[in-house]
């Protein structure tokens, strides 16, 4: 149960409903009202919310994204296994209770991620970029004891400014 926690698959297909420039998976923000939701592609007979995240990049731009919320075993051990393509805007937000080491993999996972670690005041603490296919464990390992992890498709931080230290608006 313990390697289910820390080892997390990757890997999806979310595709956009509608406009390419909204973001496609979610969860995110800790605002005072309730955060948007829409639907995601139904996964194992169960529909996700997708959530808005908001970054605070080094750059001072807001970085928006639309997250799938993974906080449960079963969802992380599933995480972006198996998905062909995600969408422009969109991610997985792994949530665990506790700050830990997590280590990450990208088995059966098909196209490249980027991950970013992030401790519980929600700074990001480490990104690293992950090969589709690489099933060794524990392939990617954070740099500091995170909270929570963010995939996105790869390259996503650095084209929009994303560093390490930056601040992220985690959901409630």
């Amino acid at each position: 149960m313990a390697l289910m926690l820390t080892l997390a698959g990757c890997g999806g297909e979310i595709e956009d409903r509608g406009s390419s420039s909204e973001p496609k998976s979610g969860t995110t923000g800790s605002e005072s009202t309730a955060p948007e939701t829409t639907k995601a592609e139904p996964q194992a007979g169960k529909s996700s919310e997708l959530r808005p995240l908001t970054i605070g990049a080094s750059g001072g731009e807001e970085v928006k994204v639309r997250v799938e919320v993974a906080d449960d075993p079963d969802e992380q051990a599933q995480g972006l296994m198996n998905r062909k393509k995600l969408g422009e805007k969109r991610g997985m937000l792994f949530v665990y209770t506790e700050e830990k080491e997590l280590s990450f993999w990208m088995r059966n996972t098909l196209i490249p991620l980027s991950i970013a670690y992030i401790d519980a005041e929600g700074r990001i603490v480490d990104i690293q970029d992950m090969k589709p296919l690489d099933d060794v464990p524990p392939s990617y390992v954070s740099a500091e004891p995170a909270q929570y992890a963010l995939e996105v498709n790869k390259g996503f931080f650095d084209e929009r400014g994303v560093e390490v230290g930056d601040r992220v608006e985690l959901p409630e």
